[in-house]
């Protein structure tokens, strides 16, 4: 996605080599007709799959995650990190490291929303060391639902989520792929190199 490599040039910033701050436009003020491009990506990637909902985790994925269901007309669910109490019975539960705030959250989605017939796409903004990624796939398997595959809004492809989640046979679409951050300066995976990857 062009527009959305030109935002990560023009507004992010490398915090460190591992760290890349996009708040201005993804996680904290967004640029919401970036986000429905985004949306409108993810569903054209996935075109040729019946998704029945789409699955975030809270906050970050919540904005490219709805606009995502808007185009599908599906519902979106997203997985809580703080704790509810009126989302104490009958839930899905699982444990997920967070590398960026070094602390581990159960994640919780209320079991009504998931069925063993739903076919579930999965959109964060980011993927990095894929525990989010893989903690959702497992919320979907409790309840013997489908995961068709991740939409991912940015990608850091020198950590190891991608290759964790294609090891484990899922699909992986990501819109940006960063190769590299060292040196302050964001180096982009190159798309043709990498085409027999996916």
């Amino acid at each position: 996605m062009i527009r959305l490599r030109e935002k990560v040039l023009q507004e992010g910033l490398v915090l460190s080599g591992n760290v890349l701050k996009v708040d201005s436009f993804v996680n904290h003020q967004m640029d919401p007709v970036l986000m429905q491009e985004i949306g409108r990506e993810f569903v054209k990637r996935f075109a040729s799959e019946r998704i029945t909902k789409v699955l975030t985790i809270e906050s970050s994925g919540i904005a490219p995650g709805l606009m995502t269901a808007l185009e599908l007309k599906v519902p979106l669910i997203f997985a809580r990190k703080q704790k509810s109490l009126t989302l104490r019975d009958d839930i899905l539960v699982e444990k997920v490291y967070s590398y960026t705030k070094r602390e581990t959250n159960e994640v919780t989605v209320s079991r009504k929303f998931l069925s063993p017939e739903d076919r579930v796409l999965i959109i964060d903004d980011f993927l990095a060391n894929g525990e989010a990624a893989s903690g959702l796939a497992r919320i979907v398997k409790q309840v013997g639902a489908e995961v068709i595959g991740f939409g991912i809004v940015i990608e850091k492809s020198f950590q190891p989520g991608r290759d964790l989640l294609l090891e484990a046979g899922y699909r992986v679409e990501s819109l940006v792929r960063i190769a590299s951050l060292a040196d302050g300066v964001v180096t982009f995976v190159d798309e043709t190199a990498e085409v027999g990857k996916r």
